[in-house]
C-alpha cells in the first residue's frame, strides 16, 4: 500500500454511499430555500455549486452502488465539489438551514476523500488533460 492510500473498507463504502443520498437531498431542499429567500442566497454562483454538488453526489452513490471501477474518481470530484458547496453554505452567516447544509457537504467531503483514496486519480490520457487545461476559462 502506498503511504498516501487509505484503507477502505465495507463500512466505509457503505457510509459514503448514505452521506452522498443525504447530501444530494440536502443540497436540493436548500436550493429550493435559497430561491425562496432571494438575495445573496440565489446569487448565481452559490446556486450552481448546490446544483453541483447534488448531481455529483448523486453520480457518486449510483457509481458506487453499482460497483463500478471508476467510483474513486467520481469521489474525488465529489469531495472537492462538497468542499466547495460547504464554504459556500458556510458565508451565509447564522442561517440554520445553510449551516445544516455547510455540514452535510462536509460529512460527505470527507467520506468521498477517504472513498477515493486520499489522493488525486492520474489522468489517463496526459495530452487530453494538458489540451484541456489551455483552454480559455
Amino acid at each position: 500500500m502506498a503511504p498516501a492510500e487509505v484503507m477502505k473498507t465495507d463500512s466505509d463504502l457503505h457510509q459514503c454511499i448514505e452521506d452522498c443520498l443525504a447530501c444530494h437531498r440536502v443540497c436540493v431542499e436548500t436550493l429550493t430555500y435559497c430561491l425562496s429567500k432571494g438575495g445573496r442566497h440565489a446569487e448565481a454562483g452559490h446556486l450552481r455549486l448546490l446544483m453541483d454538488c447534488a448531481e455529483i453526489c448523486q453520480t457518486s452513490a449510483n457509481f458506487m452502488l453499482r460497483g463500478s471501477e471508476l467510483h474513486s474518481r467520481t469521489c474525488f470530484a465529489c469531495s472537492e465539489v462538497c468542499k466547495r458547496c460547504a464554504e459556500s453554505c458556510g458565508r451565509m452567516g447564522d442561517d440554520v438551514v445553510m449551516k445544516a447544509c455547510a455540514d452535510m457537504c462536509t460529512r460527505c467531503s470527507d467520506s468521498c476523500w477517504k472513498m477515493g483514496g486520499g489522493v488525486m486519480p492520474q489522468t489517463p490520457n496526459p495530452e487530453a488533460a494538458q489540451r484541456a487545461a489551455d483552454l480559455p476559462a
